[in-house]
Formats: C-alpha cells, structure tokens, sequence
C-alpha cells in the first residue's frame, strides 16, 4: 500500500465528503469507517516494522533543489502514537455521534484532522513535518471557535495564535539545522555535525514545551479545553498534546542527547513546577471540566519529569503514562461535557447525586479519576510508579516527592467525587434527563476497558513501548 493515501486521501476526502452532504448527517459515517480503516492498516503497519529503526514507507513530492521531499518513514515510536491516535478519532466519533449542530461540517474537520496528525508522525522530513504540524490548528481552530461554549471564539483564537507563535521558533531551528548539515532529513541529521545545538536544543524545546504544554507555557489550554466540545477536548489532550510530547522525545531528546543531558533538569524544573501547580489549581477549582483542565496539565508535568531522567527506563515510562494519560482523562472531559449539557451547569455545587440516576455513567468517571490518582489496577497506577521509580533512578530518593502530586490528585479527584457523583441529589441533577446515546457509551466502556486491561495486564504494551527506544541504548548510543 502507499501509505502516503493515509495523510492525503483524507485531507482531500474532508472537502469531498462535506460539500454534498452538508446538510446530511451520513459524515460520521464515513468518518468511522474511515478511522477505523486507519486503524487496521497502522495494526498491519506495526506488523512489518522491523527489530529496530526505522521502515521506509517511500519518497514523494520530491523537489531537491532545498531538500523538500516528503520522505515517509516510521518506527515503533511513531507506530504507536498512530495507534493511539486512530483509536481517540474512533472513539471521539462515537462521543459525537448524537451531534446536531453541523454534523456534516464537524466530522470533516475531523476527517481532515486525522491526515495532518498521520503526517506528523510519519515524515521525517523537518520542513514536512512543519506543515502537517501545522495544519492540524486549522481543523481544531474551527472545531473550537465553531461547536464550542460561550467564549468559544476568544478560545479558539487564543489557542490558534499562541500555538502557532511557538512554532516559529521550532521553523527556525530547522532551518538552522538546514543551513549546518544541508538537509532536511531528521535521520541524517547528527548532533556532531551541528554548529550550534545548543540554541537549536532551546528553540526546539520552548516550541515543543509550549504544545505538551509546560508551566509557564500552558495558559492557553485551560481556555481551550472549557470552550471546546467535550470530545474535542478529549482529543486535544489525547492527541495535539501527545504531539508535542512525541515531537520532545523524538527532537529534543533523542536528536540532540547531549544537549538534552546537559539541560536534563530544565525538564525536572519545569516537570515539577507543572506537576504542583497545575494540581493547586485543580483543588482549587469548583468549575468541572476546568478542573479536568489542570489534571490534564498535572499529567503532563509527570511525563516531563521523566523525560529528564535521560534513560531507557524513563522514556518508556513516559510514553506509557502518555499513552495512560490519553485513555484517562478522554472520558472525564466526556462525561464533564455530558454533564454540562444535561444540567446546564458547569459548576461542581449545583451538581451532586449523578449517581443516583446514572449509576453506570458515574462509575466509568469514578473508575477514570481513580486512575488519574494512581490507584493500583488501572493504568494510571503502572504509569505513575514507572516514572517514580525511574526518577529516583536518575535524580536520586528526594524524587518521592512525586507522591505529593499523587495526594493532591486523590484530594481535587476525591472532593470532585463528593461534590458532583454522590451526596444529596441536586436540583439540576434530579431535573435533568441523563440518558446517553448509545453509541456514546459504547465509547466510554472502551475507555473503561482499556484502562483497566492495561492497568492490570501491562506487559504487551511495555514490550511495544521498550522496542521503540531499544536502538538508541542498545546500538552503544547513550542519554
């Protein structure tokens, strides 16, 4: 197969498919029969890659005269946030699939979302990556500004401007990168051959911090995610902010390992500082899906934490908990929307006894919070003590202090349980017709599913996950 009908086709496909039925609702649809069919060829992908490297999916577009060829390439790294991306747009379709306000025009953003996001976790051509980086804001800015809340547009404009001022930053150290090696080509490119790596490091990191993203370059999400529609807040935390992360591992850390070492406690600084502050914010807050918000932020922070530990363990920690994080907090924004749009409230204190009517849709969010917590049996446990314990590998016992953030998630997660699933029943709550679409739920379980498979049953998903970081330790390459 040319898998570059993968990125393309559905960015053509968007237009083709909304202009006739634009007034239709047979959109979604094609949608999930086209993420689903996304979905298999990246399981058939998987199947081929070989032991280590990388797998060569062809040369297109080729216009050497500056090195623009789009050169499609992939590895277990990349496979695997293809995999976990194709299963959020399935499961993200599902959550929409009652949506009434423009059917046709949402899940065509949503169809042209997916060919730029399989663009930037296949090319691995610096100036091709820029471009499907960012076409993935056009798709979001829309789905923000358009299907969002009230202060949808201010969102989508705040996301759309500040996201894209980062990436200047990140084009400009590509073409330093051009200037110094003359190519394009991110598996040509050595940190040796570099003249400046250092101010490339900054650049890329800055960039790629603000896209993850890290305290204090994370103001604009909290915007973003109120505003959004709960399924597409699912997938900014889900995908667009695994992107970055993607984008700091494969760049900044093992591009550029030396530079990475020697500024590996920026990442501890700035992990930490997202961890806690993130986590107060999120005690503090009495505005549901906000409160979602900062745990997602929180999350982020303890990803970042093992990021700079610079080992094997602690990148395959990382990407667990990546992946972990994705599978938790979709459907605490999914029920958080859920919930608003029942009530018509977002606010904590007018809620209350959701599960006296809704004892299975209260479960899965109990079930989800405790594992954004870290409770053993879900994933969000595995996760966390993989970090915690590749952190005091790497910066020594004093990194206990993780736990701390583990106890001010279990205190905002708990309180949020008290305060919105059980008690007294609200008014709002006892007025409020809380039966889902069944499609929607089916989404959830899968949710539920995977988090509690992967909580007690790790091991396929670690052997994935220790495979795709196996050459760079095992080749004498070191971080």
């Amino acid at each position: 197969m040319s898998y570059e009908y993968l990125i393309f086709a559905p960015i053509a496909l968007s237009l083709f498919v909304y202009l006739p039925t634009r007034n239709l609702g047979g959109t979604k649809y094609v949608a999930l029969a086209l993420f689903i069919y996304m979905f298999t060829q990246t399981i058939e992908l998987y199947k081929q890659l070989p032991a280590h490297g990388y797998m060569s999916l062809g040369k297109f577009l080729d216009v050497r005269a500056f090195d623009f060829v789009l050169t499609l390439q992939v590895d277990r790294l990349s496979v695997i946030m293809l995999l976990l991306t194709s299963v959020l747009l399935i499961l993200v379709t599902l959550s929409s699939w009652s949506l009434a306000k423009k059917p046709a025009a949402y899940f065509s953003l949503l169809i042209f979302f997916s060919g730029a996001i399989f663009g930037v976790f296949t090319s691995t051509n610096f100036l091709w990556f820029f471009i499907f980086w960012e076409l993935t804001l056009i798709p979001m800015l829309f789905l923000v500004g358009i299907w969002g809340a009230e202060g949808r547009v201010y969102a989508a404009i705040k996301f759309f401007l500040y996201t894209h001022a980062a990436s200047m930053l990140i084009l400009l150290a590509f073409f330093l990168i051009y200037k110094q090696t003359g190519t394009f080509d991110m598996t040509l490119v050595k940190e040796a051959t570099l003249a400046t790596p250092a101010l490339i490091w900054w650049l890329m990191f800055v960039g790629f911090a603000v896209k993850m993203p890290l305290f204090p370059f994370h103001t604009w999400l909290p915007d973003a995610h109120v505003q959004a529609p709960a399924p597409i807040s699912a997938l900014l935390a889900g995908v667009l902010l695994k992107m970055g992360a993607y984008a700091m591992i494969r760049m900044v850390i093992l591009l550029l390992p030396v530079q990475a070492e020697k500024y590996a406690w920026i990442f501890l600084v700035l992990g930490l500082l997202t961890l806690f502050f993130a986590g107060f914010m999120a005690l503090y807050e009495t505005h549901v899906k906000k409160m979602v918000a900062y745990s997602s932020i929180s999350h982020m922070g303890l990803i970042a934490v093992a990021m700079g530990a610079m080992s094997y363990a602690s990148l395959s920690a990382a990407l667990f908990e990546m992946i972990g994080h994705a599978l938790i907090i979709s459907p605490l924004f999914l029920i958080a929307g859920f919930l608003h749009q029942k009530t018509h409230t977002w606010e904590m204190g007018d809620m209350g006894g959701v599960m006296q009517k809704a004892p299975y849709l209260s479960a899965i969010f109990v079930l989800a919070g405790l594992g954004a917590l870290g409770l053993p049996g879900t994933m969000g446990f595995i996760g966390e003590i993989a970090i915690l314990i590749s952190a005091i590998e790497g910066f020594g016992a004093w990194m206990v202090v993780i736990l701390i953030g583990s106890l001010i998630s279990a205190s905002y997660l708990v309180w949020t349980f008290r305060r919105v699933i059980y008690g007294e029943i609200g008014e709002k709550v006892a007025n409020a017709d809380l039966s889902m679409n069944k499609a929607e739920f089916f989404s959830l379980l899968i949710f539920a599913t995977l988090i509690i498979l992967f909580g007690v049953y790790p091991q396929p998903l670690f052997e994935a996950i220790n495979q795709a970081f196996s050459l760079y330790f095992n080749t004498g390459a070191t971080l």
